[in-house]
């Protein structure tokens, strides 16, 4: 387990550093979050390419490997476009309904073992992230499509441990990206944007964060069990937080790190029970 927390944390600031990254083309390049999303699959697939054997073609014959993969491409072309409009903090707050949706599905449909204690840690890392958030009656365009992100994120965390015995996480890495890029293939060409040297090394920088970020979340999965690593994606926020702060000049204030320190106490206390 202590691997798993380890891989974990790295994994979850490369996402949010790849989601900056994002943040920078569709804000201060004008760039359309389709073309993104798209690009993060496209150029993350050709990265992996070199070092995936036959058999992982082999996967595109189940149409599981298909679900997982729109799963993934619906919630990365939403947070593209919450990214546009919100902060990068509040965007992966309201993000994180995703663990909890993972961990009932986990529960539900895979049989996993479930304790009272893990169940009220993964509630207090959710009362966290809404301490973070501090949502009115009212949520943004922005904050509803990373609702639907987090939504689409739980359900892709859950199916990643589910399948996670059809392949090595290099293939399955492969096949997330292969099938995503191929889905937005035409939505990405008719968006194409003008290239220059800055926008080139943010696309390419936003793909290889994005794409190392989720292939070390597949190897934290091969060591723990979905109930016990779901909570650990909560460190995204630290990450989104703190790029936040230095990319975007966005200081969190006091309710940001009482909610960060909530977090980080509930994730860090679900991974060390037994």
């Amino acid at each position: 387990m202590q691997r798993a927390v380890l891989i974990m944390f790295l994994a979850m600031s490369l996402i949010p550093a790849g989601d900056s990254a994002g943040k920078l083309l569709t804000g201060t390049f004008d760039i359309a979050p389709i073309f993104v999303a798209w690009s993060r699959f496209a150029v993350g697939a050709v990265m992996v390419l070199p070092f995936v054997s036959r058999n992982a073609w082999a996967l595109l014959l189940d149409w599981r490997i298909w679900a997982r993969a729109a799963t993934l491409a619906l919630g990365i072309t939403s947070i593209q476009m919450a990214l546009q409009v919100e902060q990068i903090a509040t965007v992966f707050a309201a993000f994180f309904v995703g663990p909890l949706i993972s961990y009932v599905l986990a529960v539900i449909f895979l049989r996993e073992p479930v304790t009272r204690m893990r169940s009220a840690l993964v509630l207090l890392g959710f009362i966290g992230v809404l301490i973070v958030v501090r949502p009115g009656l009212g949520a943004s365009v922005g904050v509803l499509w990373a609702l639907a992100a987090g939504a689409c994120y739980g359900v892709f965390l859950t199916m990643s441990r589910w399948l996670g015995h059809l392949g090595s996480p290099i293939a399955l890495t492969f096949t997330q990206l292969f099938i995503a890029a191929l889905l937005l293939l035409p939505l990405g060409i008719v968006n194409l944007p003008a290239f220059s040297g800055a926008v080139t090394a943010l696309t390419a920088t936003s793909a290889l964060c994005s794409m190392l970020g989720n292939l070390l979340l597949l190897y934290a999965y091969k060591f723990a069990p979905a109930t016990r690593v779901a909570p650990l994606v909560y460190f995204q926020l630290v990450a989104a937080v703190g790029l936040g702060w230095i990319i975007f000049a966005d200081l969190p204030d006091a309710w940001t790190w009482t909610g960060l320190v909530v977090v980080l106490v509930a994730g860090l206390a679900s991974a060390r029970l037994r």
